[in-house]
């Protein structure tokens, strides 16, 4: 378990948010470290380990024709995979992993080509897959550390997303408080 995880599990059970996962070359680290948390189950809804290409359009809703065109490893994809746990299990939040991890290229890809994504509430249109955020990484090291550090990402970007939406919401409610005065 990483203080990651700890925070991640923190920060929804305070809000009364849950979580969803979709991981790929992580292959369930993800998963495992936020399960990892004493508690962790007020937030964490459950994942979906699609490592094979046509279970992320068969479980997860990736469009089929993306995964055709531009493969697996793709920015697009990774968003479509968070969106997609997170409506399939049901959360708030959903975050995902796609990648290379090596030792052979994929998709055209080097080893380390790394996509995290995060779909959440984030406002009017959220829950589309054009509502995440998608970050890429070009990681290096042997295939555990690269997944190793994928985890790490991931769940960076979620804590980077829960904290702006946390203090987005403090200032909404501080307007709200003294805005009529």
């Amino acid at each position: 378990m990483s203080s990651q995880a700890a925070d991640v599990v923190r920060l929804l059970t305070v809000r009364g948010e849950t979580l969803a996962v979709a991981e790929s070359l992580t292959g369930g680290l993800v998963a495992a470290d936020v399960t990892g948390v004493p508690g962790a189950s007020k937030a964490f809804r459950g994942s979906v380990t699609a490592y094979a290409t046509e279970l992320k359009h068969e479980l997860l809703g990736v469009d089929p024709d993306l995964l055709a065109a531009r493969g697996a490893v793709d920015p697009q994809v990774a968003a479509q995979m968070a969106a997609g746990v997170r409506k399939a299990l049901g959360a708030d939040w959903g975050i995902a992993t796609t990648g290379v991890a090596g030792p052979e290229p994929q998709d055209g890809r080097p080893v380390g080509t790394v996509f995290v994504a995060v779909d959440g509430p984030f406002g009017p249109g959220s829950g589309s897959a054009s509502g995440g955020k998608v970050e890429a990484l070009r990681l290096n090291g042997d295939r555990a550390e690269i997944r190793r550090e994928s985890v790490r990402s991931v769940l960076a970007l979620l804590l980077t997303e829960l904290a702006g939406e946390h203090s987005g919401n403090e200032r909404a409610q501080d307007t709200e408080q003294n805005g009529g005065f």
